[in-house]
């Protein structure tokens, strides 16, 4: 997949694909149905267009972190859905101070050259979220580009959507969350150098930041674990701890995931992590010992939960 962060200057061979165009946090199933779309909408490359930093972050920086994944999960997430042109453009004053009829034209007609544009019937663009689907459709009519409109996707339980999965997540139900994905919900990163206290108390952990993402209920997670890149590279298995480690005082929160059966050096290898089943709270025990028995009680209920899978 090609990876382009700009919208000016483009050389012919980066331009003409047909557009998906959105945030995509999470990638979910609705957004999945706009890119399936935009596959089959015209004969041209197919593309997605979004935005780094997310909008909402840029108009309100000091908002609690909301997003479902970082830039480089998402981008993984999308090369695996076959898109070939991935504009992931810079959400700057320039970008946020062009009318919805300059962002149809200057960005999407000239800028891109798309050929072909889907959005969810709920996309807005331009300043003050003045443009919305049936306006761009009069714009793509008179710039050269046609336009789809994709309906919002209704599961079993209501509408696929980011809010709705931070819900499910917030909640400790990652297969309801999975549900509405169309998969696991993965948190994606270099492993950091921590404490080391899994490893005294027999448990070594892959230690991860959670910066600038929504954070799942705290607890212990059965997990599904690819290392991405480094001498380990495969798929494990594992149990995760996702808080503040309230055993031993607060401190910021993080992920912390024991891999079955490894031995190895993952400092520095980037990891994802999919939150499978929750298996329980955090919890303050009496002391280290106890914690440690809970420990082994914990691999035990993941590994089997993971081997029905």
């Amino acid at each position: 997949m090609q990876i382009i962060n700009r919208w000016t200057g483009l050389d012919a061979q980066a331009r003409g694909a047909s557009l998906a165009v959105g945030n995509f946090d999470g990638v979910h199933l609705g957004h999945q149905a706009v890119i399936g779309l935009a596959k089959v909408a015209a004969t041209a490359p197919l593309g997605v267009l979004t935005f780094e930093p997310h909008p909402r972050e840029y108009f309100a920086p000091d908002t609690q972190p909301f997003r479902l994944m970082n830039a480089q999960a998402r981008a993984h997430r999308l090369a695996r859905l076959g898109v070939e042109r991935f504009y992931e453009i810079p959400f700057d004053a320039t970008l946020a101070g062009l009318s919805a009829e300059a962002f149809a034209h200057d960005v999407l007609a000239q800028g891109l050259g798309a050929r072909h544009v889907v959005i969810g019937e709920d996309f807005c663009f331009g300043k003050g979220r003045a443009g919305n689907a049936g306006i761009l459709r009069g714009f793509g009519a008179e710039m050269g580009f046609g336009v789809t409109v994709a309906e919002l996707l209704e599961g079993p339980a209501g509408r696929v959507s980011s809010t709705a999965i931070r819900d499910a997540l917030a909640q400790g139900q990652p297969r309801e969350a999975a549900a509405m994905l169309g998969h696991w919900h993965c948190i994606e990163g270099p492993v950091l150098h921590g404490e080391k206290r899994g490893r005294e108390l027999g448990y070594p952990t892959a230690n991860m930041g959670l910066d600038g993402l929504h954070l799942p209920r705290f607890g212990v997670y059965a997990a599904l674990v690819d290392v991405l890149d480094g001498p380990h590279k495969g798929s494990y298995q594992g149990a995760a701890s996702l808080g503040v480690r309230p055993q031993f005082g607060v401190s910021v929160p993080n992920l912390e995931t024991y891999v079955f059966d490894f031995a190895g050096d993952l400092y520095g290898a980037t990891l994802s992590v999919a939150l499978v089943d929750f298996l329980r709270p955090e919890a303050r025990f009496v002391d280290v010992g106890a914690l440690i028995v809970q420990m082994g009680a914990d691999c035990d209920r993941a590994s089997a939960l993971l081997g029905a899978l």
